[in-house]
């Protein structure tokens, strides 16, 4: 495994590229650059790269003859600014590109190996997946990297790292911990460094379970695991359904749930009763408890949840309302006020919550909120 020591974002200047190439030769034995490898005026990775090697460009045939046939796929001729893309630095290597025109560049100097390739991501991931890490681990002796990401929701950054703190202290030499927070979520990413994999992967297995013990309830997933994907799993296998009633968040709870194929197992669909009218036309909440009690409270959440199950005849129901903002708020239910309610046949349940003043930031957290309220009712059920 290679560490990465340092990340430099540039702009299409030549002389910035230079010195930004020079930097990092300095300090790496392989430097990997992204992007400046087009046809157009503003890509000048190549001129620069050849100036750097004290080298000059060259019409690569393998390269050229790759481009042509890459447009008569396309039934498209080539153009003056495609042959300049198959110019490349004399004395390079090149990686071949079947997603696209650019090809990807590799040379030595003093030691030091760099790589060149196209910006275009999936080009980009193309070579790194095919060529630079299958040939970077036959040069490099082995040593493992290990990540283990585990993800948390319901609690704040600070507020984990306190709980963590002792564990956090006591966490081994080779294994490091990051916090990588986002709107409702925060991940925690250990990595462990080792000539061993098997010693590597029981490290962070040892380290997970510490975690297992000390903040159960806030950990629903790990590594590329989300909430609502967990959710519709889960609700598909028991052979559950489930309604929704959405006001803040407008929608974007169902658009979570529906992003995942399969949904429609067990999501039956949504009510985004963003008015009074609309919560007492479509989910038959009472106008008198509205009034009471006012759109945002408990008591309407747990009546839209409610609303939401009888509705869609399913067995559990979600309701959100609350005050995403900016405006809106006042002292008595300030903005970022939401209530989230998980209704069954058996009973309905109400938090209250206080997100902050972003509005964007409170619709993704409410929806969150909701899919975490109902992951753990589903875990305890």
């Amino acid at each position: 495994a290679i560490p990465v020591t340092h990340i430099s974002i540039i702009s299409d200047n030549a002389n910035d590229i230079m010195e930004s190439l020079k930097a990092a030769a300095k300090r790496s034995d392989l430097v990997l650059i992204t992007g400046g490898l087009g046809p157009t005026k503003d890509d000048v990775t190549k001129d620069v790269l050849a100036k750097y090697f004290n080298t000059e460009l060259e019409l690569n045939k393998t390269v050229l003859s790759d481009i042509k046939i890459y447009f008569q796929k396309r039934e498209m001729e080539i153009n003056e600014l495609n042959y300049l893309q198959a110019m490349v630095p004399k004395g390079f290597d090149v990686i071949r590109n079947p997603e696209g025109t650019a090809p990807g560049l590799i040379s030595k100097k003093e030691g030091k190996t760099v790589i060149a390739l196209p910006g275009v991501p999936y080009e980009m991931k193309y070579m790194i997946e095919n060529h630079i890490i299958p040939g970077l681990k036959k040069s490099r002796k082995k040593n493992f990297i290990l990540h283990k990401t585990v993800l948390t929701q319901g609690i704040p950054e600070s507020f984990l790292a306190e709980k963590l703190e002792v564990w956090e202290n006591e966490l081994p030499s080779n294994l490091e911990l990051a916090y990588l927070p986002s709107a409702g979520t925060v991940r925690l990413r250990l990595t462990c460094k080792s000539s061993n994999k098997n010693e590597a992967e029981n490290t962070i297995k040892k380290e997970v379970n510490k975690l297992k013990q000390l903040i159960p309830e806030y950990i629903y997933g790990y590594d590329n695991d989300s909430l609502e994907e967990i959710i519709i799993k889960s609700m598909s296998e028991k052979k559950l359904s489930l309604g929704i009633a959405e006001s803040c968040t407008g929608g974007y709870l169902s658009h979570l749930l529906t992003s995942i194929s399969g949904s429609s197992k067990c999501f039956k669909g949504t009510i985004v009763s963003y008015s009074n009218e609309s919560k007492e036309r479509l989910l038959n909440i009472p106008s008198a408890l509205i009034e009471a009690h006012g759109s945002v409270s408990s008591q309407v959440a747990e009546a839209m949840a409610e609303g939401a199950r009888k509705k869609f005849e399913t067995d559990y129901g979600i309701g959100v309302t609350g005050i995403a903002g900016p405006s809106g708020g006042s002292k008595d239910k300030p903005i970022g006020l939401v209530y989230i309610a998980i209704s069954d046949k058996n009973e309905v349940i109400s938090e209250k919550f206080l997100f902050g003043d972003k509005r964007e930031r409170n619709i993704i957290r409410s929806s969150l909120t909701a899919l975490n309220m109902l992951r753990k009712r589903l875990v305890k059920h």
